[in-house]
């Protein structure tokens, strides 16, 4: 039974590199394994253009030769294929004890498309699923990509919506695979969207579907996590 009163902190970042990110979420993620009673992390930012493939992807989905390219590009721990990470995308990294909440992979990855879905839903957008895959559409375009990496029933990576980025780096790559679908973005359906309003009902969102209380860290220096812009 999910606990309905666990504390989760909320970090709000600008803009972090990849890399920064990256670090930091091992280091939590490292963390809470030794000490299961720290409390969980959200943490929600926006990274440079970056992108990454998870464990197993194939660099088949990627239209340039990584060898020779000047994007910057991570082989990382998650699942799925190539995606892009760039400005005015809102990436959230929760890092959860799925101890305290249900030990299966499947209900977290609903979960996080429950949290996009009832964000969306608190702009009268009607965002939904599509059977057999990850993710969350909205009229036939992909607006949000998920991607996870659970060790010890700890999580970490997350998910990426699309708020108001440029989406020509998509172009380069055929985003997680799926090469029939195209991604899309917020602002086609609100164009004065911005992240900054997202990132608030993100949050709300979260706390809803995981039945949490938000605590937002206001002092981040000791997360040695530094705003690249």
């Amino acid at each position: 039974m999910m606990q309905k009163t666990r504390n989760c902190r909320l970090e709000n970042y600008k803009l972090i590199k990849y890399n920064q990110a990256w670090s930091y979420q091992r280091s939590l993620l490292a963390a809470k394994i030794k000490n299961p009673l720290l409390d969980d992390v959200l943490i929600l930012l926006e990274h440079p253009p970056v992108y990454t493939l998870g464990t197993g992807s194939t660099v088949d989905f990627l239209k340039f030769d990584p060898q020779q390219s000047e994007f910057e590009i991570h082989r990382i721990e998650r699942g799925g294929e190539v995606t892009y990470h760039c400005p005015n995308q809102l990436v959230g990294y929760p890092i959860l004890d799925l101890r305290y909440y249900q030990q299966d992979l499947h209900w977290y990855l609903r979960q996080l498309e429950a949290v996009i879905i009832k964000t969306l839903a608190s702009y009268g957008l009607d965002a939904y699923r599509v059977d057999k895959l990850t993710g969350v559409w909205l009229e036939g375009k992909k607006i949000a990509a998920i991607g996870i990496k659970v060790k010890r029933w700890v999580t970490m990576h997350g998910f990426a919506l699309n708020v108001c980025p440029d989406l020509s780096g998509f172009k380069q790559i055929v985003p997680c695979g799926i090469a029939d679908k195209p991604v899309g973005s917020l602002k086609e359906f609100m164009p004065n969207i911005t992240v900054e309003q997202v990132r608030i009902e993100v949050a709300k969102a979260f706390a809803e579907v995981f039945q949490v209380e938000l605590i937002e860290q206001q002092n981040h220096e000791s997360s040695n996590l530094k705003t690249f812009i």
